[in-house]
């Protein structure tokens, strides 16, 4: 192992934890292996190894070391939410319903043109809504359906995946699950409006 027998254990886990900490987007392995530890030649299974642990040091505190589809990125406890959401003044950006449905038939569905999501939904797809979720890089043209008019075709990124604190799509709720807990957030966020029952 050369220089890693020099160093000690727990200082490699300080680097890498300050790395992860300043890291202004999620951090791989193979990120941290090529800068910040590059003069210790350490294996993928050492590194991992060392994640590990630095994740089980952080199991009972308030921040968390979180693998996401990117990377590794220190996030607070999705428990502590309703006090640590007080530090911000401004409100989160509430979204219509329009985009989290295709939003969701995205995830679902993809790659998915937007006539397929129009099929689906019943309704036109707006251009501000791909348009708004292509800014917030949650979605991308992946290619052209070979079709006439070839439709871009739409599939989630991984800061989709980010933002939603999954590592792969095989994270996301079944349809099931994820239908009931629509049905109950629908109320949640729009009170007013009735919920279309299934026929």
């Amino acid at each position: 192992m050369g220089i890693v027998a020099k160093v000690k254990k727990a200082q490699l886990k300080q680097i890498i934890e300050a790395a992860i900490f300043v890291a202004d987007k999620p951090v791989t392995h193979e990120l941290l292996q090529e800068s910040i530890l590059a003069e210790f030649e350490l294996s993928k299974k050492y590194l991992t190894q060392l994640l590990n642990e630095i994740e089980k040091d952080y199991a009972d505190r308030g921040i968390r070391l979180v693998k996401v589809a990117s990377g590794f990125r220190f996030q607070s406890d999705a428990s502590l939410n309703p006090w640590v959401g007080r530090l911000w003044q401004e409100q989160v950006p509430r979204y219509s319903r329009a985009l989290l449905e295709t939003l969701s038939l995205i995830a679902y569905r993809q790659p998915i043109t937007r006539g397929e999501i129009e099929q689906v939904r019943g309704v036109s797809v707006s251009s501000n809504i791909i348009k708004t979720l292509m800014e917030r890089d949650w979605i991308k043209s992946v290619g052209h359906k070979e079709v006439p008019g070839r439709p871009a075709l739409y599939a989630t990124t991984s800061e989709f995946l980010d933002y939603f604190g999954l590592k792969t799509l095989a994270e996301l709720p079944s349809v099931a699950l994820f239908e009931e807990q629509s049905k109950q957030d629908t109320q949640a966020l729009f009170p007013d409006e009735p919920v279309k029952e299934e026929a």
